[in-house]
């Protein structure tokens, strides 16, 4: 009787993980539709147009029902070639997902992400928003395809969540996402203490995440809402603080009205949230099914910048690091025309000034700066370069910020 008593099991963690309805939501009004959908054809033409294959954007392309089967059929067709040596185990994990949700076979990945996770430990005490955002991810992807060999890793990934003070609203949304498919998934009959544990987890988490939501319903930041409303839409212990859904959801409405969602990873991390879907539904996508009419935008343009007048822009490149052999703080003012990129400015002022070279790398949000004047970021040191606009740290990357005339903008050589 012991194999049917192990069958039975199985079949009820199965069935438990099957339910991802979300414990409280809001949806998008009929007549703010057509932003949605500028947003979502937006993100779409990206794929075509980029070398970099992000994962992101083919889960939310499958979340919300694709316009462009050509893209995702494109997005996938890369995701299936990357080599999973070559990403780390936050790309990894979405990458599974991406597949997933394409219908398509990890195959190897899954258990290679598997062996990382079971050999991972915190790097250190302290360090909890780049420390667990990574495995986080990887606990969503693993409950999703084998919750029971991921029970012992998200049980000691949770124990180790609970020793971090504070992890940033990114961070905490998906560890939420994580250990509530753990939540879900565990097994009728087994320990309580599972329950428990990843009930307390979740609750720590959730208060977190709720006392950041501002008066206007965004939650941390703009680019940090979509994650959190799957977050809260979905966990099985409601914050101290309630939260308004529909608040929120008219913040980040005003927000794309206000074209701040351009970036396509921006636009992958919201659209979700936006089409009433979480990563925790990856599972039941079900594939093939296309929208018959394509949206429009007549009645709702996105914003463009139509002057073409030049602006000026005072750019400051500073490191004061001590044990970084060179230190500088030069200023330089830089003449671009009235619309143009960051990225734009950065170039200008490497033309006028060889101090002012600097390097990128691409990442799912963009080309990032690493490196400024020869000195480049460092993880072992836990440095790199900070943007800001006056004190302010800006929210979008080089190629997506967008200045205004006589703005200060530094480059800061920071350790976190």
């Amino acid at each position: 009787m012991a194999w049917l008593t192990l069958y039975l099991l199985n079949v009820l963690w199965a069935v438990a993980g099957t339910s991802t309805r979300a414990q409280s939501s809001c949806s998008v009004p009929p007549e703010q539709q057509p932003w949605v959908d500028g947003l979502q054809k937006l993100m779409e033409r990206s794929v075509m147009r980029s070398d970099f294959p992000n994962p992101s954007i083919l889960i939310a392309m499958n979340l919300a029902g694709t316009y462009s089967p050509e893209a995702q059929k494109s997005l996938t067709n890369e995701l299936m070639s990357t080599d999973s040596a070559d990403l780390t185990n936050g790309q990894l994990a979405l990458t599974i997902m991406a597949l997933s949700s394409s219908c398509r076979d990890p195959g190897s990945r899954v258990p290679t992400l598997l062996k990382r996770m079971e050999n991972w430990t915190p790097s250190s005490q302290g360090d909890g928003a780049s420390g667990f955002y990574g495995p986080s991810l990887a606990i969503l992807a693993l409950c999703q395809k084998n919750s029971e060999a991921t029970l012992p890793i998200a049980v000691r990934f949770a124990k180790n969540l609970m020793r971090e003070s504070s992890i940033g609203v990114d961070t905490g949304a998906v560890a939420t996402l994580a250990l509530t498919c753990m939540y879900n998934r565990i097994p009728v009959g087994s320990e309580e203490d599972y329950r428990e544990l990843f009930g307390e987890t979740l609750k720590a988490l959730v208060d977190d995440i709720s006392l950041r939501v501002k008066a206007d319903g965004i939650i941390g930041d703009t680019y940090s809402t979509g994650l959190a409303m799957q977050a809260l839409s979905v966990t099985p212990e409601q914050p101290v603080k309630q939260w308004d859904c529909e608040k929120t959801m008219n913040g980040v409405l005003n927000e794309i009205k206000q074209g701040k969602f351009e970036n396509p990873m921006s636009i992958a991390q919201i659209l979700p949230s936006l089409k009433g879907k979480t990563y925790l539904d990856v599972p039941q996508v079900i594939c093939g099914a296309d929208h018959e009419v394509s949206p429009t935008l007549t009645d709702h343009p996105t914003p463009v910048p139509t002057s073409e007048s030049n602006i000026n822009v005072i750019y400051t490149i500073n490191n004061q690091l001590r044990g970084v052999d060179l230190l500088f703080n030069v200023t330089i003012e830089v003449r671009v025309k009235s619309g143009s990129v960051l990225l734009a400015v950065l170039e200008e002022a490497q033309r006028k000034n060889s101090m002012f070279k600097f390097e990128t790398k691409m990442t799912s949000w963009g080309p990032m700066v690493y490196s400024i004047n020869n000195i480049a970021e460092n993880a072992n040191q836990k440095t790199y370069w900070e943007l800001l606009s006056g004190k302010t740290p800006l929210e979008e990357g080089v190629a997506y910020y967008i200045p205004f005339n006589n703005e200060h903008i530094t480059a800061n050589f920071t350790q976190y």
